[in-house]
């Protein structure tokens, strides 16, 4: 923006509504702004929730083993543990999304992480196998809260041209979160031994790594495009000061000329209210569609096999019987799901250079492509005759390609899409909803894959999540809109479904 006018002339085309020039001023500061040392702390603090869901998948699935003699829990209670996680980030995801378009970004964000310490201190304390469920259920509750929040949050800060970038490095955290579990739990299980309190140490580790992004976000500020959007135009004024301090005079007597008047883009009319209405209207529906159902699909294979890939790899290498000790299995298994898992961190990286070149839907499709590709390889391993312990090699190239291919794609893009397809009024709740169907999908997957397991085999895991790679595949292309390249209030042009 040049100094001395207020003037965007892309807005009356752009648009379906008029947007007052000095509002749209204001979030082309945004767009345009160079990145920041101001941008990378948000970015870093914003990332609490995928780190931590990362290190809590792990981890929960590094102490089943351990908790199962422990508390004398049955394959119905040990699903239940996981899917308590998983149904917790449900209730989270639509709370913390509805309670962030109310009252803001900040406050949720603090609130969710001084929840994830509480819950995290209490699976590490829990008495019984009862009180470690229930408390896993808060742990779920203050990830799920984050999601929608830390993503929307990041979103409305990023200037246009690296917010897919900066993004998938977000969902990203969630493959080193499950690495820094893989590295904690490899290090405690050497010296462990069973009946011992390793679990505890490897569930309180959570809690500490809360800690520092509860503090960080005490210094952040509240959302410029919240600000706007509730016509608190002179809040936004002062934080827009971080990006251009040489405006100063220039932003002041735009929120005098402002004063209380709301920043409305969306592509339905002002006036009307915005809920989750507002997600299967007419104008929005199809993007409702496209931003549930491949992410549910996504996370019942996701979620399933990541969380137990530990056990998973443990009844397809076969071998460890009598003469190795729990220890020793859940170590050996520990170290491979740790090798597998790496590929997380690389398609994640891979996500870094793609997403923002190759746009999000054409890495969603291809992401599922290959996810079908790494399944059908564990479930060809599955069917092969003789000792299964000769055919790690190949268990291990499926899991490897899957979880490449996974984070590389779909876990970056439906993700990213959400905080894309919506209104700054109902983005936080619209990412919530997308996250909690997601997590129904998860929640699903990881009470019945035990039960599966147990009374089908492995076989039949696998070939499901085959089917589910499938379906997301078909709903993307089916419900895809392509606003590749575009800020986030020209998502909601005419042109665009």
């Amino acid at each position: 923006m040049k100094s001395g006018t207020t003037h965007h002339p892309a807005t009356p085309k752009a648009l379906l509504h008029p947007v007052h020039p000095d509002h749209a001023s204001m979030t082309r500061i945004l767009d345009e702004s160079p990145m920041l040392p101001f941008h990378y702390r948000i970015w870093a603090l914003s990332t609490g929730g995928t780190l931590l869901s990362g290190v809590s998948m792990f981890l929960l699935g590094v102490t089943l083993p351990l908790i199962i003699p422990i508390f004398a829990m049955p394959a119905t209670s040990v699903g239940l543990a996981a899917g308590m996680l998983m149904g917790g980030t449900v209730i989270g995801a639509l709370a913390g999304g509805h309670l962030a378009d109310h009252f803001g970004r900040k406050p949720i964000m603090i609130m969710d992480m001084v929840l994830l310490i509480i819950a995290a201190l209490l699976t590490a304390l829990a008495p019984s196998g009862t009180v470690l469920i229930s408390a896993e259920l808060l742990v779920g509750v203050g990830i799920g809260m984050d999601f929608p929040v830390g993503s929307s949050y990041l979103a409305e800060f990023m200037p246009q041209g690296r917010r897919g970038r900066m993004m998938a490095a977000s969902i990203a955290v969630q493959s080193i979160g499950m690495l820094m579990g893989a590295g904690f739990a490899l290090i405690l299980l050497q010296s462990a031994h069973p009946g011992g309190n390793t679990w505890r140490w490897l569930l309180a580790g959570e809690a500490l790594l809360v800690l520092p992004y509860l503090l960080g976000r005490l210094t952040l500020p509240e959302s410029v495009r919240w600000c706007i959007a509730h016509g608190r135009n002179a809040q936004a004024v002062h934080i827009l000061e971080h990006f251009a301090p040489q405006q100063k005079e220039l932003l002041v007597t735009m929120a005098k000329h402002l004063g209380r008047k709301i920043h409305h883009v969306a592509k339905i009319q002002p006036g009307r209210h915005m809920g989750i209405a507002t997600l299967f209207s007419p104008e929005y529906r199809r993007r409702t569609f496209l931003v549930t159902m491949p992410w549910f699909f996504m996370d019942i294979s996701t979620y399933g096999v990541g969380l137990f890939t530990t056990i998973l790899l443990g009844t397809m290498r076969g071998g460890g019987t009598g003469s190795i000790h729990i220890i020793g299995q859940d170590f050996a298994n520990a170290l491979d799901s740790g090798k597998v898992d790496i590929f997380l961190l690389l398609g994640s990286l891979l996500s870094l250079w793609a997403v923002p070149r190759l746009g999000r839907i054409h890495m969603q499709i291809i992401g599922f492509t290959g996810m079908i590709l790494g399944m059908g390889l564990l479930y060809f391993a599955s069917g092969m005759r003789g000792d299964t312990s000769t055919h790690l090699p190949l268990v291990l190239i499926g899991f490897m390609t899957f979880n490449l291919f996974m984070t590389a794609g779909p876990n970056a893009t439906t993700f990213i899409l959400p905080t894309e397809m919506y209104p700054t009024q109902v983005r936080a709740f619209s990412a919530g909803f997308a996250a909690a169907v997601a997590k129904i999908g998860a929640t699903v997957s990881v009470f019945l894959l035990p039960l599966i397991q147990s009374a089908l085999g492995v076989a039949a895991v696998l070939a499901l999540m085959v089917g589910v790679s499938l379906l997301g595949l078909f709903t993307t292309y089916t419900f895809r809109v392509q606003g590749h390249g575009l800020t986030l209030e020209e998502h909601h042009s005419p042109a665009l479904p």
